[in-house]
């Protein structure tokens, strides 16, 4: 198991984040002037040893971290190993990730990017279905309704870019450290849910920490996507204040996620994963 002690190489970082709201003039129904708070978008481009790779809409918040994690969910990299240096350039709204020893499959997998559902459009590509059935989640974790309604309440006084300005999707991990209660370990918010996720992700590999034993709190919809991207972190819990798609919920099925759907205050359905949730 890793441990901050036995962390891989960490890559050369640059701390490139960007402020994450604006102030507009706005007129309200009276027909004043309100000075009035929205959240940043920025384009960047993603280049991997010189290549141009995707160019992601971002709030900026952790691009450094949003690059890693995204790289890590299309599965261009498989360890923190592989990258030497994460550095973002805003001044022309892009990011030079150098790896070791180049992307694996780059040309095969660059081939087969197919752009998914959702708000900020993640991508995922072609062959990734063919490798659910070996995704293995634990299921020696159970998960209380007591934690579950500690983790709405912490996700309700969490400050965030949302209750600010609106306009962004949150992703959180957290981990049930007691009877009734949850701590957040990470938020992260963006334009995008993919972008939120992928940050969260990224930032494990940077932290050394493993999903095992963690929660992943997303405001989006649990899209497909959503489902195998929590679950190649390897996090078998999955709570949403949303809804969910068909193919998400068939998918989770699939691996054996548990899955906690419009989650808000002390109303949630639990769509799948019932022998991990106690009542």
């Amino acid at each position: 198991m890793t441990t901050p002690d036995t962390l891989p190489r960490r890559p050369q970082l640059s701390r490139a984040s960007r402020a994450l709201t604006i102030t507009i003039p706005a007129e309200n129904e009276q027909g004043e002037s309100v000075p009035t708070s929205i959240a940043g978008e920025y384009p960047l481009t993603v280049y991997v040893d010189k290549r141009e790779i995707v160019t992601l809409m971002t709030l900026g918040a952790a691009p450094e971290a949003l690059t890693i994690g995204w790289l890590r969910n299309q599965r261009l990299v498989s360890s923190l190993d592989e990258i030497a240096s994460v550095q973002v350039d805003w001044d022309v709204e892009a990011v030079s990730v150098t790896t070791r020893n180049g992307l694996h499959n780059a040309d095969e997998k660059l081939g087969s990017r197919t752009v998914t559902t959702g708000c900020g459009q993640g991508t995922v590509f072609g062959d990734l279905m063919e490798e659910v059935d070996s995704i293995r989640l634990p299921d020696d974790i159970e998960f209380h309704q007591s934690q579950l309604y500690a983790l709405m309440e912490a996700v309700r006084k969490h400050e965030s870019i949302y209750k600010q300005a609106g306009a962004v999707h949150g992703c959180a991990l957290a981990r049930a450290d007691g009877p009734d209660s949850c701590e957040i370990l990470m938020f992260f918010e963006d334009v995008g849910r993919h972008n939120a996720v992928d940050a969260i992700a990224g930032q494990m590999w940077l932290d050394g920490l493993q999903g095992g034993d963690k929660i992943f709190y997303t405001t989006g919809r649990l899209t497909s996507e959503m489902v195998i991207k929590t679950a190649q972190m390897g996090i078998p819990l999955l709570v949403s204040r949303s809804g969910l798609t068909q193919m998400g919920w068939e998918i989770a099925r699939r691996i054996g996620l548990t899955m906690i759907g419009r989650a808000q205050g002390k109303h949630y359905l639990l769509f799948t994963g019932q022998e991990r949730f106690k009542r």
